[in-house]
């Protein structure tokens, strides 16, 4: 692949993940306009749609779990180009949720209302804080590099990245997974909770969290006793603030 093709091809994924980012938002929130939400779509029996929702979070999860570890990393880079390969983990990561909002099935009952229009607002001001910790989590670890534009970048330039440097910006300084954190705010702060929408904050819950041990894993081993150090000194999820 060309370093040209290389480049378009990375930000023809990049704009297929930023509007695939997008649409998670209004599914999530079950936002009025969407045709297709976590309360919205096609109707089958409650044990069905479960299972195949199940299903859908799996393959999400699986996706981004094994695509993830550096010895399928090291392999796949055989088969597709290094500057390249952050653009199709993104391609990917797009298509599996584009699986999961088109087989999503809704399942309505109510778990809970909350009717109180101060919780309410509340919960909203929780939903939207929490997509914007993940947007800023991004750019504080370089978010360019992390959907792949940047590698494609420097390969046009006939530069390679830099040794990986162990870096505390912002909200690092006080939690270590601020990106994490963000997705458990927004897929938890909803108003009214489905049976559909707690299912899937519960499966993407339990994925986040077996991914969390994963990445640290493989951080401790890219860096050794300093994130140890890091990962002592700051919250997971919580913040711990530090004198």
């Amino acid at each position: 692949m060309s370093r040209t093709l290389t480049m378009l091809f990375a930000i023809l994924c990049y704009a297929i993940f930023f509007a695939t980012f997008l649409y998670l938002i209004v599914f999530v929130g079950d936002l009025s306009f969407a045709s297709v939400t976590v309360d919205v779509g096609p109707e089958a029996p409650p044990v069905t749609a479960a299972l195949i929702d199940i299903a859908l979070i799996a393959l999400f999860g699986l996706q981004h779990s094994v695509m993830a570890r550096p010895a399928f990393k090291a392999k796949w880079t055989r088969i597709v180009p290094p500057p390249a390969e952050r653009s199709v983990y993104v391609l990917a990561a797009s298509i599996a949720l584009m699986f999961l909002f088109i087989g999503w099935h809704p399942i309505g009952a109510i778990v809970w209302n909350v009717r109180n229009p101060l919780l309410t607002s509340l919960l909203w001001v929780i939903f939207w804080a929490g997509w914007g910790t993940v947007l800023v989590s991004t750019f504080l670890i370089n978010h360019f590099e992390l959907f792949g534009l940047q590698q494609a970048w420097m390969n046009m330039g006939g530069r390679q990245a830099g040794k990986p440097e162990l870096r505390q910006p912002f909200f690092y300084k006080w939690v270590a997974h601020p990106l994490y954190a963000g997705f458990f705010m927004a897929f938890w702060a909803a108003p009214e909770m489905t049976a559909g929408h707690l299912l899937l904050a519960v499966g993407l819950s339990v994925y986040m969290l077996v991914a969390i041990r994963y990445e640290e894993r493989d951080l401790t081993d890219l860096f050794g006793e300093d994130y140890r150090r890091y990962r002592a000194g700051v919250g997971g999820l919580i913040p711990r603030f530090r004198r």
